[in-house]
């Protein structure tokens, strides 16, 4: 018999997870190949269910399974799907196992609870739940773990991510990165095989769908483009036939479904699904309503023709992201199928279709995510091959300015981790504030865009406006995760926020922001236009008239009149809400008005600083000259923009 050498001096042993919606796993590098770990449950495979018993008691994985038809309302199964979601954005599923607890305020309300009896639990929580057990089976077989690299859906957003993080520190691991799953495969995938080139990796789990291109050259991963649906997967599939089911069973759509029903037709469609993977039909008995049985059969082509318009979901986020990485499928080395539910048939033979070829499967769908993990935890501490992972924002991310437009700061498909910086400058006189509102979205008005976060930065001295210069540095580390710095540059006035935005994006939000962005692009650019030159002519006028009234002197009567009647008509285009262009044209109209008197402003102050005055007082004295006839400032690459309290 050979005996294990416990080796008390042994370093730890990193771990990598795939925190799957329906499966996960923990795997590790042993004699530089990956494999994954035995779990509680005696397999690679954890299911990611959770029950919640009386006296505290917590189960985790295949025992906790048996309790979601028994007891549906203590079992929490696909708690990934809620992960940084608020109660409105699921309280309308139809066919969900799991009970809401009703929010009692609105911060209550910006995250998802479950009534399990006793007591409520977050996504967070749950998943923590699993994590821990993972961490339990590794320390079993390994001794000592140490960091861990958790996997994430490439669409997660950032609270998605700092949900996930939570997640991991509430189980009691150290987390080295978040890694995006397909990045992940591709990882395993790379390193198994040795090729370079293109690929794309079409990731269908159970709750989450992401299609990423990414070329590897020389031991290098770079992500050239990413896409896909973070409320998409296997359990859609399952919810379409459950609900064929409860129509055969004699429930109408609309009727109220009790919480067993529903899960014993959520299990019963996922037990017919994997029947049709391996048969061509399938039949199962179920029970009717208001008693007695029925068998009811299904093809493997009607279950196809059921999920065609999934599929089609994901095959517009496929055709983007080739668009987005500008390369057409022919120019691949090879289609990589990750995930359990590219199993199906349905969906191997849609991949083929709209890739032009036959997808690699070589490695096992479910596993190779955990095995890319586990090379990149190897990796990152020391224990494997080096392996240089360049991955990429899913959506811009950026700041509202005056007006209502957006500066995207840092645009999608930027490769991370990364950084960037923009320039604003303040509105009105006197302001000592600063407000901003970071949004991430491809629209041009920020109201069109996701809100991530909003903070100020006080402390400023009154200033003119526009004198006032503020810093925004926009920071994304390798996780993903973002930071935002905003400094005032004359004052020194610093303040820093970790950006943990309102949770979280719905199944079509991103899918969304993406095409709207796409449909409504011209129409988006002339609004934005049309803001961007509203805010500017209100800040000529509000010169233009604060000069009137210092100035008035310096003025002869015909002059004054076509500047008041100048402006007049830029008043009333603004309230009109004309087109930027007559806005602009009726600006330059002011401009050609004031010219002449704007020069006797600038000599009197350049006379006034020569007659002993201080400096900034010559400074803003021909600042205010200058912004009766001048609306565009540039500085060097940064763009300024106006924003204010």
């Amino acid at each position: 018999m050979l005996l294990d050498i416990f080796d008390p001096k042994a370093p730890p042993r990193a771990i990598g997870i795939d925190l799957g919606t329906t499966n996960s796993i923990v795997a590790v590098v042993t004699d530089e190949r990956p494999q994954a770990l035995v779990t509680c449950d005696g397999t690679a495979l954890l299911p990611s269910v959770v029950y919640y018993g009386s006296r505290d008691t917590v189960i985790v994985g295949r025992a906790a399974q048996a309790h979601l038809e028994r007891e549906p309302q203590r079992t929490i199964a696909s708690a990934k799907r809620y992960m940084g979601r608020s109660h409105a954005e699921v309280a309308q599923e139809r066919l969900s196992r799991v009970k809401l607890l009703q929010p009692k305020t609105a911060e209550d309300a910006r995250v998802v609870r479950f009534d399990v009896g006793e007591r409520a639990v977050t996504p967070v929580e749950v998943s923590a739940e699993i994590l821990r057990s993972l961490k339990t089976s590794a320390v079993d077989q390994l001794t000592h773990v140490g960091g861990v690299v958790i996997t994430v859906p490439a669409y997660f957003d950032d609270a998605q991510r700092q949900a996930t993080r939570d997640a991991a520190r509430l189980a009691g691991l150290e987390v080295l990165r978040l890694i995006n799953e397909p990045t992940a495969a591709a990882v395993a995938y790379g390193l198994e095989r040795g090729q370079d080139g293109v690929f794309a990796v079409y990731d269908l789990g159970g709750g989450t769908f992401d299609v990423t291109v990414l070329e590897l050259q020389a031991g290098v991963f770079q992500v050239r483009s990413t896409g896909g649906d973070s409320q998409l997967g296997g359990d859609d599939v399952d919810r379409l036939l459950a609900a064929q089911l409860l129509l055969a069973q004699g429930f109408a759509e609309k009727d109220a479904v009790p919480p067993e029903v529903t899960s014993l037709a959520l299990e019963s469609a996922r037990r017919l699904k994997h029947a049709l993977t391996d048969a061509e039909a399938a039949t199962l008995t179920l029970p009717k309503r208001g008693g007695g049985e029925l068998d009811f059969g299904l093809e493997r082509a009607q279950l196809a023709e059921l999920c065609g318009p999934l599929l089609e979901r994901t095959g517009q986020a496929c055709r983007r992201a080739l668009r987005d990485a500008e390369v057409t499928a022919a120019d691949l080395q090879g289609v990589i199928l990750v995930g359990g539910s590219t199993r199906m048939p349905a969906v191997r033979a849609y991949v083929e279709k709209a890739f032009g070829r036959e997808p690699l499967s070589d490695l096992d769908p479910d596993l190779v995510v955990a095995y890319g993990a586990a090379l990149s935890a190897a990796a990152l501490s020391g224990q494997g091959d080096d392996v240089l992972l360049l991955d990429v924002l899913p959506l811009s991310l950026g700041v509202e300015t005056m007006g209502g437009g957006v500066d995207k700061i840092l645009p999608r498909n930027t490769t991370i981790p990364a950084g960037a910086r923009s320039t604003f400058t303040t509105y009105a006189d006197g302001q000592t504030g600063f407000e901003l509102h970071v949004v991430q979205g491809e629209r041009e008005l920020a109201k069109d865009c996701r809100s991530l976060a909003r903070f100020t930065l006080r402390g400023i001295p009154p200033m003119p406006a526009g004198l006032a210069r503020l810093d925004v540095h926009f920071d994304v580390d390798e996780n993903g995760l973002l930071q935002v710095r905003a400094r005032e540059t004359t004052t020194g006035v610093e303040q820093k926020v970790e950006v943990r935005p309102s949770y979280g994006l719905s199944d079509d939000m991103i899918e969304d922001m993406l095409i709207d962005a796409l449909e409504h692009g011209e129409t988006d650019l002339e609004a934005r236009r049309l803001a961007d030159a509203s805010v500017e002519a209100k800040r000529v006028l509000l010169a233009t008239r604060k000069s009137l009234a210092t100035d008035a002197d310096l003025l002869e009567t015909p002059e004054r009149e076509r500047i008041e009647h100048a402006a007049a008509a830029l008043e009333q285009a603004i309230e009109a809400g004309s087109d930027a262009r007559l806005i602009q044209s009726r600006m330059e109209a002011l401009d050609v008005a004031t010219k002449d008197w704007a020069g006797r402003r600038m000599n009197r102050a350049i006379q006034g600083a020569l007659g002993g005055h201080g400096v900034l007082d010559v400074e803003r004295s021909v600042e205010g000259a200058r912004g009766v006839d001048s609306h565009v400032e540039e500085h060097e690459q940064n763009r300024t923009r106006r924003t204010g309290l």
